[in-house]
């Protein structure tokens, strides 16, 4: 991974981290995800029109549109799922575990799908990963039911591995729109985002008062989403377009550590130690993987 690379994926950690923050304090589901959208869509609408009017129009053929509308349905399903994750966990559990499992994926789909195999050592970093989810979440316990024993929250791990499959699906699809359509990051991103907005708008609108209650409630919150989300993530697929996926998905989840810290500190969440220490074994995987 080049310097340039790894400065832009390590800036959109900070930034990822940041907003996911303020995802978990305002924890509201689909009225806060539609209120995120609303602003992203009035902020990128100026964006995509000047890019447009300056460069001569989109020239976007059927199959740019139909990657645009895939990395649509699969963001907006990472966004609904993720919610759901942070209304029934820990932001310590629940962070870590969607952006720890969403890489090992990533990277098996991109050998799967675009043929980019990471050498043999990539598999030791995967099993760390995988070992430290593992404890992270409690695994020795899922079959383990004793009288007194805490049970791991199975709707936030289901939740959250489910928005982690999210990510690597539409982070594999992703490198395939900037780096083989060419798409210009900002525009990708732009039209994603509004495409969200626009498929959650038939399920906002019966719930017009509780969107009003959102940005009544949390606006700084969807203000923090609406503006560092896209930005972080325009930085990744900047790296994505002339960095493989098995590189740039590994790197950017150095994010899990300030995600663990942030949930202690903020949070004072319960078994921080712990979770502090998967974490790492997490980060250890990742570093493996990313340099291998």
């Amino acid at each position: 991974m080049t310097p340039l690379a790894l400065c832009l994926v390590l800036t959109a950690a900070v930034l990822h981290a940041t907003w996911n923050l303020a995802a978990k304090r305002a924890g509201s589901g689909l009225p806060f995800v539609f209120a995120v959208g609303v602003v992203m869509t009035i902020c990128y609408v100026p964006i995509i029109a000047g890019v447009a009017w300056f460069g001569g129009g989109l020239h976007f053929s059927p199959g740019d549109w139909f990657v645009v509308g895939v990395s649509t349905v699969l963001k907006t399903g990472y966004a609904l799922y993720l919610q759901r994750a942070y209304r029934k966990g820990d932001f310590s559990l629940v962070y870590p575990l969607v952006r720890g499992s969403a890489p090992v994926i990533a990277t098996a789909g991109a050998a799967l799908f675009l043929g980019e195999f990471p050498p043999p050592i990539a598999l030791l970093g995967g099993l760390i990963i995988v070992a430290g989810i593992f404890f992270l979440t409690h695994g020795e316990r899922l079959w383990q039911r004793r009288p007194g024993r805490a049970q791991p929250p199975r709707g936030a791990l289901g939740n959250a591995l489910i928005a982690g499959s999210f990510i690597a699906t539409y982070t594999v699809w992703d490198r395939n729109a900037v780096a083989y359509h060419a798409i210009n990051p900002v525009v990708f991103d732009g039209l994603t985002n509004i495409g969200l907005t626009v498929l959650l708008l038939p399920f906002a609108l019966p719930r017009r008062a509780a969107v009003t209650a959102v940005w009544r409630d949390h606006r700084r919150e969807v203000l923090i989403m609406a503006i560092l989300s896209p930005l972080a993530y325009v930085l990744v697929l900047t790296a994505l377009r002339f960095t493989p996926v098995g590189y740039v998905a590994p790197a950017r989840e150095v994010s899990i550590l300030i995600g663990t810290y942030l949930g202690a500190r903020v949070f004072r969440e319960s078994d921080s130690p712990r979770r502090a220490q998967c974490a790492i074994a997490i980060i250890v995987g990742l570093f493996i993987l990313a340099t291998a």
